[in-house]
């Protein structure tokens, strides 16, 4: 299946296209912002920009048409390089071994991408490891293998150092941004910027993109999510809040059940919320947890509509469930985050 259009961004787009058209585009951008809001799509539809054979004169979009912007579109195009965090199932031997282990997941990845445009993000024990980034330089010394240029998209890029003291995937990569090779575009993207160490942050353009208008995700839930009850369509844009990758969780079975589970756990004796915390995977904070902290915060604003006016109390719940998730997306332990918020909704 081709990727889906790129809804919204257009201020963004008509950035890059313009420096692109000027030959002012730098070869190493990142586009940072919230997670879920389009940066790898975004990403993608550069990379089309870049690869296309036949761009209509005075335009700033790819022509859509030619082999290129359809393999571009079908995730085929052999100077399109996608890099995503990965976890591995089997572990290598040797350096070699390693990047043969990381080429294969990556083509796994890619390829059920092809099936499934609209995927989901990744786990919380995913990361870009020094195997990748190897693998990332072995095909930067490739000639591009059917046009002018290569396109390198790292998404996730925070993901390069999973933990304080561990930048040897990123200290790795340094040396290719420094002095990219000719005719190759890096493309970064990251929810959590200041995660990079300085050195890579000083080699790259940033480039910020801001949370959607709800009207863009309606688009995008009607169009691409099937849409359904108005009611429901609704409920998926506003627990979006502005970020369409958040629209695809909204009607997740498995989060509502979560969330139903730690409100009553919150009400519960105190053995309770600890053992609730203690069942929280220790490193799935961007995936499962967040999606449950989006499910919570939606039946408490179901509380304050039904409540007509909003109570100190609820305002309160939310707004820890708000602060909570913004911890979330930095990765902090959700084990803790799960035993602090229950105890903040306890006590409101």
């Amino acid at each position: 299946m081709p990727l889906h259009p790129l809804y919204g961004h257009e201020s963004v787009c008509n950035r890059l296209a313009g420096a692109f058209a000027s030959g002012r585009l730098p070869q190493g951008l990142l586009l940072e912002g919230p997670q879920g809001v389009g940066k790898q799509r975004l990403g993608l539809w550069l990379a089309q920009l870049l690869l296309c054979e036949t761009p209509p004169a005075g335009s700033k979009e790819p022509c859509g048409a030619c082999r290129s912007c359809r393999l571009v579109l079908s995730l085929s195009h052999p100077d399109l390089h996608w890099f995503v965090p990965l976890e591995l199932g089997k572990k290598g031997g040797d350096a070699d071994k390693q990047v043969e282990l990381v080429e294969e997941a990556l083509g796994e990845e890619m390829a059920a991408r092809r099936e499934r445009p609209l995927y989901e993000s990744v786990s919380g024990l995913a990361g870009h490891g020094i195997a990748a980034v190897r693998l990332m330089l072995r095909r930067l010394a490739l000639t591009p293998a059917i046009g002018r240029r290569k396109v390198v998209i790292i998404g996730d890029a925070e993901r390069l150092i999973p933990q304080q003291g561990q930048e040897a995937a990123a200290n790795a990569l340094l040396k290719a941004l420094e002095e990219p090779p000719t005719e190759t575009h890096f493309v970064l993207t990251a929810a959590e910027p200041e995660a990079l160490p300085p050195t890579i942050l000083s080699r790259i353009v940033r480039v910020r993109m801001a949370r959607l208008p709800d009207s863009i995700v309606t688009a995008f839930v009607e169009k691409e999510l099937g849409g359904g009850e108005q009611r429901l369509v609704e409920q998926r844009v506003r627990s979006a809040d502005g970020c369409k990758l958040l629209a695809q969780k909204g009607d997740s079975q498995g989060a509502q059940e979560a969330a139903r589970q730690f409100l009553a756990a919150a009400r519960a004796p105190t053995p309770a919320r600890y053992e609730l915390a203690l069942r929280q995977m220790p490193f799935q904070a961007r995936g499962a947890f967040t999606a449950m902290l989006n499910e919570l915060l939606e039946r408490l604003r179901e509380e304050v509509r039904a409540a007509g006016t909003p109570s100190r109390k609820l305002t309160e719940a939310i707004a820890r469930v708000l602060e909570a998730r913004e911890q979330a997306q930095g990765n902090v332990n959700p084990q803790l985050l799960a035993a602090v918020l229950s105890e903040d909704l306890a006590e409101v």
